[in-house]
C-alpha cells in the first residue's frame, strides 16, 4: 500500500491511497505523457507571468512572456499528473529589428494536472520554491534525489527562437537587453 500526501493550491489536503509504483526513477519520463501535457504546462506559465514584466509597461516593445519547462519527474494516477519540472520564463520585445529580454526567471516548480472530460489536460495547482530562505529547503523536499537535475542551466535558445518567429525576425537577429 502506497499512500501520496498532496496540498493543494487551495490549502486542502489530498491523501491518495493505492498500491504499486507510482513514482518513474529520476532521469526516466513517459514521453508520450510529457507530450500531452509539456504544452499546457507551457502555456500555463506564460499566461501566469503576464502583467509582471517591464516590457509590458512598454507598448512600443509588443513583449511577450515565453516559457519552457523540461520534466525532473512525471507521475500519473490514473487522470491525474504531478509533474515536477524546471521551468525557464524570459519576456522578450522587439526593437530596431532586434529581439530584446526585458526580464526572466528559472524555477523548479510542481504542477499537478487533471484529464478534463474532453481528454485533455489541464493544470489544477502549481507550488514553486519561495524566494531567499527555504528555497533549498523546499526544492529538497519536493525533489528529493533529482536536485542535481535542477543545477544544471536551461537554454533560452529555443525560447529565444520562438521570439523571433513570432516577431518575424531573422534567425539571428541580436539578442539586447531591454
Amino acid at each position: 500500500m502506497t499512500a501520496v500526501r498532496w496540498v493543494t493550491g487551495a490549502g486542502a489536503v489530498v491523501v491518495l491511497v493505492g498500491s504499486g509504483v507510482w513514482a518513474m526513477r529520476p532521469g526516466q519520463v513517459d514521453a508520450r505523457l510529457w507530450a500531452e501535457v509539456r504544452p499546457v504546462i507551457e502555456a500555463r506559465l506564460a499566461a501566469e507571468q503576464r502583467g509582471s514584466g517591464y516590457g509590458e509597461e512598454v507598448p512600443a516593445l509588443d513583449a511577450h512572456w515565453f516559457c519552457r519547462a523540461e520534466p525532473v519527474g512525471l507521475e500519473r494516477h490514473g487522470d491525474e499528473v504531478r509533474a515536477g519540472v524546471d521551468t525557464l520564463c524570459v519576456e522578450y520585445g522587439v526593437r530596431d529589428g532586434g529581439l530584446v529580454e526585458c526580464g526572466g526567471g528559472h524555477v523548479p516548480q510542481v504542477l499537478r494536472l487533471a484529464r478534463a472530460a474532453d481528454g485533455r489536460y489541464r493544470v489544477v495547482s502549481r507550488e514553486r520554491a519561495p524566494d531567499g530562505a527555504g528555497n533549498a529547503a523546499w526544492t529538497e523536499s519536493h525533489f528529493g534525489r533529482r536536485t542535481l537535475a535542477l543545477r544544471d542551466e536551461m537554454s533560452s535558445t529555443p525560447l529565444e527562437n520562438a521570439a523571433r518567429a513570432r516577431y518575424g525576425l531573422r534567425a539571428d537577429a541580436p539578442v539586447g537587453a531591454c
